[in-house]
């Protein structure tokens, strides 16, 4: 049953990725991301199913659209396999089922599907504002609100954050990026990161929120100081933090509570 399970779940991350690089790329463009056929974005040629199988398309036509010849962006079969890894690890990190023995009504009936599919959910929210902000240095209102406003009522619901965690965790971060804002006088973040900021607040709730920016801070600190020494930024060069926020949330989403309390009782609290 374990690799039945797992062969659905790549299926499904698979088909989900494709699903979000076409929400990418629309978000751009304001077109709608339920209605209208998929199309290449270089000719305009309306795509066939043949064209849009998750990973093997790009495979199979050698990374060019069959109608131009153009090359596809990479970011198409890496959103997918992003996706499909994630889900992966969200499923292996929160069924509480054992894969290894469970029988098909275990798995169907009595695990955290419920559970996970909201973290998928999430997950799949974060990897959208990733590759967006990655791509244009703009986090999308039209993603971030509305995640925001899931991740406060998921806390009524949540295993791990309740209510009360989540609002003083999107208020700290957000609140910190906008004082940072204040003191920079823009400089220094953008308020699309203090959106972001409410949004990964209120999905980590306190105090994990604090170990995901401190990690974004550390990864983005790290990378940009290395991209300096490589020459490929100055000083002065906008990074999209949203970047790292994002990969930041996303590790304290799996493994942040089990990081807190080990600290916490390296400090003896």
């Amino acid at each position: 049953m374990l690799i039945i399970t797992l062969i659905i779940v790549v299926v499904f991350g698979l088909i989900i990725g494709s699903f979000l690089n076409a929400v990418i790329y629309r978000l751009k463009i304001k077109k709608s991301v339920v209605r209208g056929r998929s199309f290449c974005p270089r000719c305009r040629h309306d795509l066939k199913f043949i064209d849009l199988v998750p990973l093997f398309s790009f495979i199979a036509q050698k990374g060019r659209c069959r109608y131009c010849n153009k090359k596809i962006s990479w970011q198409y079969p890496l959103v997918e396999l992003a996706t499909t890894l994630a889900f992966l690890l969200i499923c292996l990190k929160f069924q509480s089922f054992d894969l290894l023995t469970s029988t098909t009504s275990q798995i169907l009936l009595t695990s955290n599907w419920p559970l996970v599919v909201c973290y998928w959910i999430f997950t799949a929210l974060l990897i959208i504002i990733f590759t967006y902000d990655l791509k244009h240095y703009l986090i999308p209102d039209r993603v971030v609100l509305p995640a925001t406003v899931l991740a406060l009522a998921f806390s009524f619901f949540s295993p791990s954050v309740n209510w009360l965690q989540a609002l003083i965790g999107s208020a700290l971060v957000g609140g910190f990026f906008a004082l940072i804002i204040f003191f920079t006088k823009g400089k220094g973040m953008g308020w699309g990161d203090v959106k972001l900021g409410l949004f990964l607040g209120a999905l980590l709730g306190w105090p994990v929120s604090l170990l995901a920016l401190f990690i974004a801070f550390v990864g983005g600190s790290l990378v940009g100081i290395g991209l300096i020494i490589a020459k490929q930024k100055k000083w002065k060069s906008q990074v999209p933090f949203g970047t790292f926020l994002t990969v930041a949330t996303f590790i304290c989403l799996l493994w942040g509570q089990e990081i807190v309390s080990w600290y916490l009782s390296m400090l003896n609290i």
